[in-house]
């Protein structure tokens, strides 16, 4: 019980100021870039990803990744299991996250995603045009865009079924046939003797007690991303069969590395 409250304090300082010292580098480097670049941000990713690569080296965390980056113009979709997420996907490529409103009124977090260029949508169906408008002007601008189609997170043992709304700004006339997208899958492997559930975080499930029990591990175990080959949107006849289709390569995915995994205990 000492050694883990140590634990938590070592890696909790330590991440504390990697990520916040960073964040005030990184705004500062904003004021600068926002005047000249704009919605661009040739810049401050560059310090997202140094924070995020550094993160899994603080927890003693493994990180790995397989599968070639997308070089088209367009957008990235994952499933979702963690708060870890955040840190897995902006280790390996320079994204933006797109979260619901709520997460931007959350301490610690909020500030970080709305510093980082994250875009945040409300459920609101009023909004829905503008939200489209927004989603098609960082589409335009370059952005690498990053959806959560499940629109929750899970227990990170199981994939929930992709809810097709997010994949419809993709099929404005001015983006269908210039943008891909590309499926991720997000792996987490508990440490040994933990559940395979240790990593996830989902339902009621608090912050700060997740946060205190990934810290205090003894062992940790490691995050895979599998990232699949992006898909034209222009090759697919609606938002629906677009959702399906990335849902099919990510579920194939989770579901052939549980298998390994599972061979590996027998």
């Amino acid at each position: 019980m000492l050694l883990g409250w140590l634990r938590v304090a070592l890696r909790g300082l330590v991440l504390a100021v990697l990520v916040f010292g960073c964040l005030l580098i990184l705004l500062l480097v904003r004021l600068v870039e926002k005047p000249i670049y704009g919605l661009h941000r040739p810049w401050t990713p560059w310090i997202t990803q140094f924070v995020c690569r550094n993160a899994f080296r603080i927890l003693g965390m493994g990180f790995s990744a397989r599968g070639e980056l997308m070089t088209e113009r367009g957008a990235v979709v994952a499933n979702h299991s963690s708060w870890l997420d955040i840190f897995a996907l902006n280790a390996r490529k320079r994204i933006y996250f797109v979260s619901k409103a709520e997460v931007a009124k959350w301490p610690g977090i909020g500030w970080l995603a709305k510093a980082t260029g994250t875009v945040f949508i409300n459920r609101d169906p009023k909004e829905a045009r503008a939200q489209k408008e927004v989603f098609e002007a960082r589409l335009l601008a370059g952005h690498k865009l990053l959806f959560f189609p499940e629109g929750t997170s899970t227990d990170a043992i199981r994939v929930l079924p992709f809810k097709p709304t997010l994949f419809a700004a993709f099929f404005a006339p001015e983006l269908r046939d210039v943008l891909h997208v590309q499926p991720v899958t997000v792996l987490y492997h508990a440490p040994d003797g933990q559940e395979p559930r240790f990593y996830g975080w989902w339902g009621e499930m608090d912050f700060g007690p997740h946060l205190l029990q990934v810290l205090a591990a003894r062992k940790q175990g490691r995050v895979e991303l599998i990232y699949h080959p992006p898909v034209a949107v222009r090759d697919f006849a609606n938002r629906k069969a677009l959702a399906a289709h990335c849902e099919a390569v990510i579920r194939a995915g989770h579901s052939i590395a549980a298998a390994q995994d599972d061979q590996k205990v027998m």
